[in-house]
């Protein structure tokens, strides 16, 4: 199975460098390049791509808006955003997050780092950071953007979960895969992804990103600040 990839970044050196990487690899192809949020919002209806690699700083329409766009449209509920940045725009991470993006990649990465995001976001099966910039995310969802203290929609939301969701969605929070949860609560992989499947159902998450945003905004999850 080929996953089609959306590339939106102004700047043409980039995106070149971006293709030539991703249509190197047998099964990545990019189906389409953007050089701003309003036109990867068209094309993102144009070629349902499955993966868009979104900057967020643009003309125009930025990253942020064009992943909320994405988004909000149910004919794109397939489409999964990645979001680029850099160590000097990290304030935006949450606020990318928030917007349905299903994670985000430093500009500064390996390639071999971009095309294992683009492979793990198209499988919906984690959360795209690694280890170091989880930390960043937890710091951020900490301080928020709207004011102190948990969200008490989604603490409210979390009453629909059972005891064992809540148990898979604290883990899922912490960045553990799928059979990492399986080990850590003695249960199979599958039963592992039938929890996390069912808690994206009761609260409205297109994916596990999305659930580890819930986690820390509920209040269930308080983030380490070391």
């Amino acid at each position: 199975m080929t996953i089609r990839v959306l590339l939106a970044d102004d700047q043409a050196l980039l995106r070149s460098a971006f293709r030539v990487l991703v249509d190197s690899e047998p099964d990545m192809e990019v189906v389409g390049e953007a050089s701003d949020g309003a036109e990867a919002v068209r094309l993102a209806r144009e070629h349902a791509p499955d993966i868009v690699l979104m900057d967020i700083r643009m003309p125009g329409t930025d990253g942020l808006a064009a992943t909320r766009l994405i988004s909000a449209d149910p004919s794109l509920a397939r489409v999964r955003v990645v979001i680029l940045t850099t160590f000097e725009v990290d304030d935006y991470v949450v606020q990318a997050l928030r917007a349905g993006a299903s994670g985000f990649l430093g500009k500064g990465s390996e390639p071999v780092e971009l095309l294992n995001a683009i492979r793990v976001a198209a499988d919906g099966e984690a959360l795209l950071s690694p280890a170091a910039t989880k930390g960043l995310i937890a710091r951020f969802l900490a301080r928020g953007d709207d004011g102190d203290g948990p969200d008490p929609a989604r603490s409210e939301r979390l009453g629909t979960l059972t005891g064992r969701e809540r148990e898979v969605l604290v883990q899922v929070a912490g960045g553990h895969s799928n059979d990492e949860i399986a080990v850590r609560l003695e249960v199979s992989p599958l039963t592992v992804k039938t929890h996390v499947n069912r808690a994206m159902a009761k609260l409205g998450a297109r994916d596990r990103a999305q659930l580890v945003v819930i986690a820390y905004e509920s209040g269930l999850v308080r983030p380490r600040m070391d």
